[in-house]
């Protein structure tokens, strides 16, 4: 027969402290709440591992674009920057017609005017050539007509040659210039 020491002093004092029944805690269940607990947590950092894998690609592809439209976005500021070059809009000028001006004229608030007005002067290296309309409209495509032999005819009134050519619009040349008037 096993009997249980009597215990004495401290060890009596610290065995009251304990339950007194053998220990029948069952351990399954203590067992599976671990095991579900790592298994969740190990879920968890796959999921979360994932995530962060999609977020990683989806950057990169952002990035990408990012660096694509920064480089046309610089490509686009070197043509602004060629335009706008003064060279370039000098020549710019100089094929559309335009000359240098010269020295200013300023109007006072009096209405006084203060220095020289005159017209900008047009060099005679380059002469643009002014075209009306008509000619830059594409023309018509000829259509075939029947040809009828005609019968000479003379006109009731036939105007000398003197007349017709002064019946002819005159077309304005480049080189005239406009009248100028103070404070215009």
């Amino acid at each position: 027969m096993s009997r249980k020491p009597e215990l004495r002093g401290r060890a009596a004092r610290l065995a009251r402290l304990l339950p007194a029944g053998a220990g029948t805690a069952a351990r399954t269940p203590f067992v599976l709440l671990v095991v579900l607990l790592l298994g969740g947590g190990l879920i968890g950092l796959l999921v979360l591992n994932s995530a962060l894998s999609a977020g990683s690609f989806q950057l990169d592809d952002l990035q990408k674009d990012t660096k694509s439209l920064t480089d046309e976005e610089q490509a686009l500021q070197r043509d602004v920057d060629a335009y706008a070059a003064p060279d370039a809009l000098q020549r710019r000028a100089r094929e559309l017609g335009m000359v240098p001006g010269g020295d200013p004229a300023f109007l006072d608030p009096d209405g006084t005017v203060k220095g020289v007005p005159g017209a900008a002067e047009q060099s005679s290296a380059r002469n643009p050539v002014v075209r009306p309309p008509e000619v830059l409209a594409p023309a018509p495509s000829p259509t075939p007509t029947p040809t009828v032999p005609e019968t000479p005819t003379e006109p009731p009134n036939p105007t000398p040659p003197t007349a017709a050519a002064s019946a002819q619009p005159s077309i304005a040349t480049p080189s005239a210039q406009p009248p100028t008037t103070p404070g215009r």
